[in-house]
């Protein structure tokens, strides 16, 4: 008989620092639903994040906030 396999689990690393949903929001001006739904489905990595708002053609409207 054949074993049905059930797909592996694959966590995703965290790729430079985490944002906050409140410094996403605001970095890029977006709308508190529009940042909430990249966020979730993009999760809160700031190079994921980041690369997905150049991709957009969106610049940052406030400068990175780093060692806050």
């Amino acid at each position: 008989m054949t074993q049905i396999r059930e797909p592996e689990r694959r966590t995703k690393v965290l790729r430079g620092r985490p944002y906050s949903l409140d410094e996403f929001a605001s970095k890029y001006g977006l709308r508190s639903d529009q940042a909430e739904s990249l966020f979730t489905r993009f999760g809160p990595s700031s190079i994921e994040l980041d690369l997905l708002m150049a991709a957009k053609r969106r610049a940052p409207v406030l400068p990175d906030r780093i060692a806050e």
